[in-house]
């Protein structure tokens, strides 16, 4: 890799019901999609390039060095992005700051910020485009053919971008690696039948696109930044749909558990996001001490993201011209809070404020009205007040990662379970997934409904899902782990699995 130089349960639910009361629809729109953050508020619906999709945050070891263990932060942005969408397909947002934000897990409040940023123009720092006199972003530059490496000569535009710890920059020009256009642009995304190729176990097995734009900081952590296949997956269709019972049965049998069938209807599949990341000793880390919803007693750090635009922008016939000073558009921490639990009041509050405000969204966790529309549409009878469960996982909306124990269990090991220790997945005798940080492949959805189930008692495990059980690609196992960007001529984005 190059070195840049300095600057996240028995079945108790009773008999389905066939029909629902066509008054509630109002009702079950207002309850947000179960999609960890693609459309979470009003306001940022409207700018795609900022709208945060997922945060991830979980403890690995350095992608170079087993020795070395890592808090893994993956923050993806720009949800639904086609593979396909030439000519220029998509890019960072030029004039936006994309920030990291570790905290205190107790109070959310920021101790260490990374922030990225983007390149635009062409300039002696970065040249981004090699050759204007053309409608081809990548395959034409100053020469014709596959891209070899990013930013050579075949890679026509090329973003930049530079990385900052606590304000103080880190790094020089950084090389963001080119989309995925296709087997004859980018080859060696892709295999002989020009799909795209995921799953590496280590560093050797990655395409060497992303191989060659991960970069070691100066001051000991490790980014990427670029596209990646969206590794978020639900039947998002039917639950919007008046929850749809095929999210809780399609086999014709209730007994085999509540959407637990598998073979569901994953409403991301096909589907790329841009991802930018970082790998952060775990030693140059406080330890800070917290109270684990379901273990008690912890010891680690607080995770969230942002999003912020300049406060003024103007437009003329000469293009736009950003400044003022930054505005956050857009937050998240944990999946599906602002989305399922927020009322569209305060979505757009939400994305502005800082964790150390959440106590005034606190009784959206307390009372939750998701259960209250479960069990209008199902006739269930789960605890929809006094949820203190909920609050402990959601208040502040920070991911809260155990920074003590070993590096978890990833998709593709032995051990590993999508519902953490609901499976029987732990590390060091803590959860390895959600709420304990998130890792990839964690099934947040079934996660979050059989939490809402089974709580606040958690006596009987109500297991709840909605039959969409993993994927549509196989994740890596080393650094930046979410999958290789889906190529355009091949992605068919509406087969279920």
């Amino acid at each position: 890799m190059k070195h840049a130089s300095s600057q996240y349960f028995g079945y108790s639910l009773g008999t389905l019901r066939k029909t629902c009361l066509a008054s509630i629809a109002g009702i079950i729109a207002t309850a947000g999609a179960f999609a960890a953050s693609h459309s979470d508020a009003p306001l940022i619906k409207q700018d795609p390039q900022a709208n945060l999709t997922d945060v991830y945050a979980f403890v690995g070891t350095k992608y170079d060095d087993p020795e070395t263990k890592v808090l893994n932060v993956l923050v993806s942005v720009r949800p639904f992005s086609d593979p396909g969408d030439g000519v220029i397909y998509e890019r960072f947002s030029t004039d936006a700051l994309y920030s990291i934000h570790l905290a205190n897990p107790t109070t959310g409040k920021s101790f260490r910020q990374y922030d990225f940023r983007f390149s635009s123009t062409n300039s002696d720092r970065a040249p981004v485009l090699k050759n204007p006199d053309t409608i081809l972003s990548y395959g034409l530059g100053t020469e014709v053919g596959a891209i070899q490496e990013p930013g050579d000569a075949r890679q026509n535009y090329t973003q930049y971008y530079w990385v900052a710890k606590n304000r103080r920059y880190q790094t020089g020009a950084l090389v963001i690696p080119p989309p995925n256009v296709g087997a004859n642009t980018t080859p060696f995304y892709n295999d002989m039948d020009g799909e795209a190729v995921s799953g590496a176990a280590n560093l050797t097995e990655l395409d060497s696109y992303t191989r060659s734009t991960i970069y070691d900081l100066p001051s000991g952590e490790a980014v990427y930044a670029g596209p990646r296949e969206d590794g978020f997956y639900a039947d998002t269709p039917a639950i919007f749909d008046l929850l749809d019972s095929r999210i809780l049965d399609n086999t014709g049998d209730l007994s085999d558990g509540l959407g637990q069938d598998g073979n569901g209807v994953d409403g991301f599949q096909g589907f790329n996001v841009l991802t930018y990341s970082i790998q952060i000793p775990i030693s140059s880390l406080p330890e800070m001490s917290y109270s684990d919803p379901f273990f008690g007693d912890a010891k680690g750090v607080g995770v969230y993201a942002t999003v912020s635009r300049p406060s003024i922008t103007l437009r003329n016939h000469r293009g736009d011209y950003a400044a003022g000073r930054w505005v956050q558009v857009n937050r998240m921490g944990n999946p599906l809070f602002n989305e399922v639990l927020v009322a569209l009041k305060d979505k757009d509050a939400y994305n502005r404020s800082s964790p150390t405000s959440d106590s005034r969204y606190a009784s959206y966790a307390t009372n939750p009205e998701v259960a209250t529309l479960i069990n209008t549409v199902y006739g269930t009878n789960f605890q929809a007040s006094g949820r203190v469960d909920l609050k402990a996982v959601f208040i502040p909306d920070v991911l809260r990662v155990n920074t003590q124990t070993d590096p978890v269990r990833l998709p593709g090991q032995e051990g590993y379970s999508r519902l953490g220790f609901i499976g029987g997945d732990s590390t060091s005798g803590v959860n390895s997934g959600w709420p304990n940080g998130r890792r990839i492949g964690d099934d947040v959805v079934d996660i979050a409904l059989t939490a809402v189930a089974s709580g606040p008692s958690y006596q009987t495990i109500t297991l709840v899902g909605d039959n969409v059980a993993s994927n549509d690609a196989s994740y890596h196992q080393v650094f930046p782990y979410l999958a290789t960007p889906h190529a355009g001529p091949t992605t068919d984005q509406r087969e279920s699995k």
